[in-house]
């Protein structure tokens, strides 16, 4: 290589450096630094203010799994996800397929799948804590109307998970129809009118055509909803706090309260590490299993 070729080629990586140096600096300053801290922070006692006072080792680690609350959070987030992440997939997909069909006024539908999208998380909440108001709510002057006694959906342990699970599937509709619709629009008519000529029905299209081109957004879609689903926050502050009796505090909202209302910032930042790390084993495990069955075009 000649030295004015050489030298070109290092103008042009210090010009991509340059390019890329604000990403570099924006990432370093919220994502990067804040991670170091999270992990510096899991193995030290911290002062108010964030001032690390001295290196502890694994002492707050062991004592999450002595914790009863800490391990009652990580067994409410996995019912929470499998409550969430299932029926938000299968209801956001039942909807992109009917909304994609050639049918009149489906324009007005997928304008109306779409529009919760629009509205924040902290207003759905609020719209949704009226709702499953145990007096004045609409649902139990719904169910009251059937003869139905009142449901105290957001003060009883055993419904509050479940209620906070719904709102929370109502939430991820809009973003999940969108996707799978804009899937579903990206396969191609040609392969459709072919097995019509072959004597395919509707459910063999479904089946044989419909899910295996869509499985690539299938299969994305699923990894963001279990992500979300561990990530939930908004919904449970608003809706519950964390109770009653503990029923609803995710491992997301155990941090938030552990730091914040309790300033144990080393105990909060252990269990922030244990989050990651089960978000993490759980997304590899998904490309490990999930990424075989997707078909790409």
């Amino acid at each position: 290589m000649n030295k004015k070729k050489f030298t070109k080629e290092v103008k042009l990586f210090g010009m991509g450096i340059l390019y890329l140096l604000p990403t570099f600096v924006i990432l370093s300053v919220f994502l990067f630094y804040p991670i170091w801290k999270t992990f510096q922070f899991s193995f030290s006692d911290v002062l108010d203010g964030g001032i690390v006072d001295e290196f502890v080792g694994l002492k707050h680690y062991l004592a999450l799994f002595d914790s009863s609350s800490f391990l009652n959070s990580i067994k409410v987030s996995f019912q929470f996800v499998l409550y969430t992440v299932p029926i938000t997939i299968i209801l956001s997909l039942f909807l992109a397929v009917i909304a994609n069909e050639k049918l009149k006024g489906s324009r007005f539908f997928q304008m109306i799948f779409s529009s919760q999208l629009g509205i924040s998380g902290a207003a759905s909440s609020a719209i949704l804590l009226f709702f499953f108001h145990p007096t004045l709510g609409t649902i139990n002057n719904v169910l009251g109307f059937f003869g139905i006694p009142n449901i105290q959906w957001l003060t009883s342990p055993d419904w509050a998970l479940f209620s906070v699970a719904l709102a929370t599937v109502w939430m991820g509709l809009s973003l999940n129809f969108i996707l799978l619709l804009g899937g579903l629009q990206n396969i191609s008519v040609d392969l459709y009118e072919s097995s019509t000529v072959d004597g395919a029905g509707y459910w063999t299209k479904l089946f044989k055509i419909t899910l295996p081109l869509l499985s690539p957004v299938l299969f994305f879609v699923t990894i963001i909803n279990f992500i979300n689903a561990f990530q939930s926050f908004g919904q449970i502050h608003i809706l519950t706090e964390g109770g009653p009796s503990e029923a609803t505090n995710l491992i997301v909202y155990s941090i938030y309260r552990e730091s914040f209302m309790y300033g144990n910032y080393g105990f909060a930042s252990a269990q922030a590490v244990v989050l990651f790390l089960i978000t993490l084993f759980v997304t590899l495990i998904q490309f490990k299993v999930g990424e075989r069955r997707v078909h790409y075009q």
